[in-house]
């Protein structure tokens, strides 16, 4: 049976830390799922979501274990529609863990077939987060270094 994960976020933006789960669940799973999702709880997008597709999707051209997708709905049952029975989650700090470790359980009760896998963060990424990244683009900061890709 192929070991699917899907890696579900907002993804706005997609950086070098969210591309080093990725690469490092490549040695985990068959196959990865990048799942850029409409959370509610943020009403508006800082980078179209259409950019974030293209960017992320260069990055794994040719690499066909890699799959970037939209969604809007459940990510419990996105996974049953992608036949993936695990979801991956970066932590890069206790508070991760804690809202992490909440949306895990419902994501269980809701579709028992998954389970979700955490990956401690690298060191060197630990300190990124794409609410910081936006946040120093917006005043035009240079935010290279924290993104894979160009903007």
């Amino acid at each position: 049976m192929k070991k699917i994960a899907l890696f579900p976020g907002s993804f706005d933006p997609f950086t070098k830390g969210h591309h080093d789960i990725v690469l490092r669940s490549l040695k985990l799973f068959d196959e990865v799922i990048v799942a850029i999702g409409y959370n509610s709880a943020k009403k508006n997008r800082y980078f179209e979501i259409d950019i974030m597709v293209e960017k992320i999707s260069s990055l794994y051209v040719g690499n066909d274990r890699v799959k970037v997708l939209v969604y809007n709905e459940l990510t419990s049952s996105l996974a049953k529609t992608q036949g993936a029975n695990f979801l991956v989650r970066g932590l890069r700090n206790i508070i991760d863990f804690e809202y992490e470790n909440t949306i895990s359980q419902m994501n269980r009760n809701l579709n028992p077939d998954l389970e979700t896998v955490f990956l401690i963060t690298s060191s060197k990424y630990a300190a990124v987060s794409s609410t910081i990244i936006r946040e120093v683009h917006r005043y035009n900061g240079d935010v290279s270094e924290y993104l894979p890709y160009q903007l």
